[in-house]
């Protein structure tokens, strides 16, 4: 069960990454960008623990939000 998760949520970051972020200009404030951070805390931690690092990040991506580099841990 899962594996079809950890499959359902990188379906997600992938259409996003390659059919929503294009239209946008870019503005991310981090490196890794959130997308490249949420597939691979997803990968990395699997599909809740990795979903919600990545939720945490992309919520903390606001004008007085962090910035930098910020690594999957």
């Amino acid at each position: 069960m899962s594996r079809l998760f950890r499959a359902l949520f990188l379906g997600l970051v992938w259409f996003y990454q390659r059919f929503i972020s294009p239209l946008t200009a870019p503005s991310c404030r981090y490196v890794p960008t959130c997308s490249v951070y949420a597939a691979e805390a997803i990968r990395k931690h699997g599909p809740w623990r990795g979903g919600r690092l990545a939720l945490r990040r992309i919520a903390s991506c606001h004008p007085w939000g962090g910035h930098g580099y910020d690594p999957v841990p």
